[in-house]
């Protein structure tokens, strides 16, 4: 995608081979920052704190944190250890599990000398690879869209719920992926951006990266969607996914179940695009299963924005004392979710093996 002319990926190995180059997701809108990070301990912290985030993007990190760490030692104890950190740094989206297995299906039979060059590559393909699954589900999801279109002939309005763009992924973006299709291929779009408390990454990373492209939007607070469907103001709900079940459930941002709710009570399509990667087949019942992940109650109790001199701050906005519970997750029951839309095609959220019977365990 591009910024400000620019074209760009959210990864990126580093000119010699010495580190691996992110966006600095924590500094925008503000602030365009890029950073190096030269070893494992450097994308751990990156992973943790959110400076990449999005599921398709975490694995693409894991799976370069690898790299990072053969390069500094390739033994068999070594890889271990590093894909055990790698695995503990966040919990929810399975596509970081994902990864990391795959990387070591891959190193482990290679000898020691022979890992890095091995990683770096493979951690280049799987990259890769995620660019050309989200193109694909770009193009379901035009399709889709573009019917909608053709029935009501009219622009339309596009809700979604934290950040499923490119700044999510290595490039497209899943969610965002079928509207920025549209957006190029003519069709009129509007999209109502939730805000995504506490961390804000609607207002912060969808609401940034739509305005590079273009598309037309407005951030909205996070309790505003369900007005808005009642008064038909919703054509269709398009949300990511960190996990997703065999059966259909979908783990994803906290507020995507409400988003649910309201748009089956107002008969509003709900939609959630779905890399295969993030599909775990081991799973079946998502709300039993999937952990979802507790992060800091700090994110809850403080906000940072721009002050009028160009400074980043940092505020409290709790009274002193109170305390602050932040589950970064929910789960929305397959009842709930219209089809999913894969990188092979769309389909009711229980006839996911149908489209891809060789991920099926």
């Amino acid at each position: 995608m591009r910024v400000r002319e620019l074209n760009y990926r959210t990864i990126w190995p580093g000119e010699h081979g010495d580190a691996v180059e992110v966006i600095d997701q924590t500094r925008l809108p503000h602030r365009f920052e890029v950073v190096r990070l030269k070893s494992l301990a450097d994308m751990v912290q990156a992973i943790k704190t959110m400076q990449v985030r999005g599921a398709p993007l975490i694995g693409a990190a894991a799976a370069y944190g690898l790299a990072l760490a053969m390069r500094e030692h390739a033994g068999d104890d070594q890889l271990r250890q590093a894909a055990s950190t790698l695995l503990s740094s966040r919990p929810t989206a399975v596509n970081l599990r994902w990864a990391v297995q795959r990387m070591l299906h891959c190193l482990e039979p290679a000898l020691a000398a022979e890992r890095a060059d091995l990683a770096w590559r493979q951690a280049a393909a799987i990259c890769d690879e995620d660019v050309a699954i989200n193109q694909a589900i770009a193009g379901h999801g035009l399709a889709l869209l573009q019917a909608l279109y053709e029935e009501r002939r009219r622009p339309l309005n596009i809700l979604t719920h934290c950040n499923a763009g490119w700044l999510a992924t290595v490039d497209w973006g899943t969610a965002l992926a079928p509207v920025y299709a549209a957006f190029d291929a003519g069709i009129p779009v509007h999209v109502w951006v939730d805000e995504t408390r506490p961390r804000n990454q609607g207002a912060s990373l969808t609401a940034w990266e739509l305005g590079q492209h273009g598309v037309p939007h407005t951030v909205i607070t996070d309790n505003a969607g369900g007005h808005l469907m009642q008064h038909g103001r919703v054509d269709v709900v398009i949300v990511g996914a960190d996990r997703v079940t065999r059966s259909g459930d979908v783990c994803n941002k906290i507020g995507t179940y409400l988003k649910a709710l309201a748009a089956h009570d107002n008969g509003v399509p709900f939609y959630a695009a779905v890399p295969s990667p993030s599909i775990d087949w081991s799973m079946h019942d998502g709300l039993r299963e999937i952990p979802i992940e507790e992060r800091s109650a700090d994110e809850v109790g403080r906000m940072t924005g721009k002050l009028p001199d160009g400074a980043l701050a940092t505020v409290d906005i709790l009274p002193e004392g109170s305390a602050a519970a932040n589950p970064a997750f929910d789960v929305t029951p397959a009842r709930l979710v219209t089809s999913i839309i894969t990188e092979r095609g769309i389909c009711a959220p229980g006839k996911l093996h149908t489209l891809l019977p060789e991920r099926k365990s």
